[in-house]
């Protein structure tokens, strides 16, 4: 999902453990209680997303 435009997607629950999401755009998205183990979020914008209880063991590129 590298560059992939995930405006406002709802990833509520969802696995995505390891997914690739280098400079996806997640304005808005709801990661909340998402499992982002390993995933790679390095130039991602995160702006408005929301990571509520979500697993970012070893998340690249998470600045909360």
């Amino acid at each position: 999902m590298t560059g992939a435009d995930l405006t406002n997607t709802i990833f509520m629950s969802t696995i995505l453990k390891g997914a690739n999401l280098t400079g996806a755009y997640l304005y808005g998205a709801d990661c909340s209680e998402a499992d982002l183990t390993n995933a790679n979020l390095t130039g991602a914008d995160l702006t408005g997303a929301h990571f509520d209880d979500a697993k970012l063991t070893n998340a690249i590129g998470y600045k909360p």
